[in-house]
C-alpha cells in the first residue's frame, strides 16, 4: 500500500508468494488485554490454506498495535469509529478469497481454517460461522446456548461479528457490514436474502464473555435489546 493509506507494513501469515485463501480481520481498540492470546490462536492454526491477519486499530492508547506488530500482522490505522467501520476497513485492504471476521477477545481453534472453509465450500454456502463456547462467568452460558442452538437453526441464521466467515466476492456485492447498531445482525439477515449462510455444527473459537462479567446478564441482554431496537428504527 501507498504511505497514505494508513498501513504499517509488516508481513503478512504463510507463504508471502502465494495466493491468499483467507484474510483474518481484526478490529480492536484498546484491547492489549486480549489482542496477544488472539493473534497467538491464529498463528497456531493447522492449515494448508495460505491466510493472513489484518488487526484494524481504532485510535487505541494502549499496546494494542505494538502487540499486532509482535505477531506480524498488517496493522491499518482505522478511526474507531465503530467495530463494523474497522471490518469494513480491513476487507478493504484484504486479499483472500475469503474473508473471516474475529473479534479481539476470541481465539480460534487449530482447525478453525481447514474445518470452517472446507465446510463453506463442500456446502456451498456464501457465509459461515460456527458454534462457540464462551468464557468467563457462569451466566454466559445462556449466550453460547443462544448462539449454538438458536441463531444457527433459524431459516436465516444469524451470524455473530465475532466468528464470521464470507467469500469476499459476496462481501463485496452486499456491500459490507452496514454501520448500524447490531451490525452483525443487520448483515446476516440482508445476506440470508439472497444467499445461503449457516453454521459448521462443532466448536470452533472461544469467545470472552467479558460483557457478561461486567454488567451482569441483565444488563448485557437489555443491551443488546436496546441495540436491536436501533436497528429496526434505521430500518436494517
Amino acid at each position: 500500500m501507498g504511505p497514505n493509506s494508513g498501513e504499517s507494513q509488516t508481513p503478512a501469515a504463510g507463504d508471502a508468494d502465494a495466493p491468499i485463501d483467507v484474510s483474518f480481520v481484526v478490529p480492536a481498540r484498546n484491547e492489549a488485554a486480549y489482542l496477544r492470546g488472539t493473534l497467538a490462536s491464529l498463528t497456531a492454526l493447522e492449515t494448508a490454506y495460505e491466510y493472513e491477519v489484518i488487526v484494524v486499530d481504532g485510535n487505541s492508547s494502549d499496546q494494542t498495535p505494538a502487540i499486532a506488530r509482535e505477531y506480524d500482522a498488517r496493522l491499518l490505522e482505522g478511526d474507531g469509529s465503530s467495530i463494523a467501520q474497522g471490518r469494513n476497513d480491513g476487507a478493504r485492504h484484504a486479499s483472500g478469497d475469503w474473508l473471516a471476521f474475529i473479534d479481539a477477545d476470541t481465539r480460534v481453534r487449530p482447525n478453525y481454517v481447514t474445518d470452517l472453509v472446507g465446510y463453506a465450500e463442500a456446502t456451498d454456502l456464501a457465509a459461515a460461522s460456527s458454534y462457540c463456547r464462551m468464557t468467563g462467568p457462569v451466566r454466559a452460558k445462556l449466550m453460547e446456548v443462544t448462539l449454538n442452538h438458536i441463531f444457527s437453526r433459524l431459516e436465516k441464521p444469524i451470524l455473530p461479528g465475532f466468528n464470521f466467515l464470507i467469500k469476499r466476492r459476496v462481501f463485496d456485492e452486499v456491500g459490507g457490514f452496514p454501520t448500524v447498531a447490531n451490525e452483525d445482525t443487520a448483515f446476516s439477515r440482508l445476506l440470508g436474502r439472497t444467499y445461503p449462510t449457516g453454521y459448521y455444527p462443532g466448536v470452533l473459537v472461544e469467545s470472552s464473555g467479558r460483557r457478561i462479567a461486567t454488567q451482569g446478564l441483565t444488563g448485557t441482554l437489555y443491551h443488546y435489546a436496546r441495540l436491536d431496537r436501533k436497528r429496526l428504527q434505521a430500518g436494517a
